[in-house]
């Protein structure tokens, strides 16, 4: 039966039966707003972006990319102030994920549900790593040079701060799902508070924690490199001196050198990873 061959009464019954089967002006408003409040916001923002300057830039770009590529007087160079700064740069990323992870291993404990029981502990903690997370590691490196001076400690204390909000978080869900029997378990034998975190949460997430901490030095060494530009040392301030005096064939050789640095650490990271996990490099 159609609704052509259905009397008012009956097509208003099932209406009021099925109104989710019905087309209504309100439901296609629903489903298409969105959409075109969407299109509208796009289309506003490009407003903000100038695209005409492009084809007034382009001769300057191509210039840039030709010199990025076309090098001179490589002889010249400063390789051992470069590399350097690329030392500088690791061993800045490595400390400050090594302190971050050092005391997210305690605060996390802390920010967990599981094992810390008084709540208005817990939420304290948790908002203060909000604070920690929530300003980027940028605005952090200013207000460390600020403090400390210019060089390598303020990126250090940078990437510390950051690193202990976020993965302090990281670290108290991890916690926070392990599996419950392992812990009952060793309670039941009469250990103490730390001896239960010690057998029976550690190796549960240790896995955890060093793969979340492998990767955030690979991702600290790019963030190192950005520190170093507002002042906190490293190859940072190389790359910011090289293009403020147009040397840009040699701001390409040192990106490239970090591109190696960081594909190398990567490579490292994940054997590490896999060694800690007991499984064997696929590739």
């Amino acid at each position: 039966m159609t609704t052509a061959v259905m009397s008012a009464e009956q097509v208003s019954a099932i209406r009021m039966a099925h109104p989710g089967a019905f087309s209504t002006p309100w439901k296609s408003v629903k489903k298409w707003a969105p959409w075109i409040i969407a299109l509208i916001y796009l289309v506003w923002s490009l407003w903000f972006f100038e695209i005409a300057r492009f084809l007034d830039a382009s001769e300057r770009v191509w210039d840039l990319l030709r010199n990025f590529v076309v090098w001179h007087d490589m002889e010249t160079w400063l390789y051992g102030n470069i590399y350097v700064g690329i030392a500088q740069t690791l061993a800045m990323a490595f400390l400050g994920t090594f302190l971050g992870s050092l005391g997210a291993l305690v605060v996390g404990f802390l920010a967990a549900r599981n094992v810390m029981p008084f709540w208005v502990v817990r939420q304290v903690i948790r908002r203060i790593l909000d604070v920690m997370r929530g300003v980027d590691q940028l605005v952090w490196g200013l207000v460390f040079v600020r403090s400390v001076g210019l060089g390598p400690l303020a990126g250090v204390l940078a990437i510390f701060v950051s690193d202990l909000g976020t993965l302090s978080k990281l670290y108290s869900e991890a916690i926070e799902n392990i599996d419950r029997k392992q812990v009952e378990g060793i309670k039941s034998t009469g250990a103490g508070p730390l001896a239960v975190i010690r057998y029976g949460y550690i190796p549960q997430v240790l896995p955890v924690f060093i793969s979340q901490s492998l990767y955030f030095l690979e991702s600290n060494t790019r963030s190192a490199t950005i520190l170093g530009i507002v002042g906190a040392g490293g190859i940072g301030m190389i790359i910011i001196e090289r293009f403020r005096a147009s040397l840009y064939d040699q701001v390409a050789f040192v990106v490239l050198n970090v591109l190696v640095l960081i594909f190398l650490i990567d490579w490292l990271s994940k054997r590490v990873r896999l060694w800690v996990i007991g499984a064997e490099a696929k590739d």
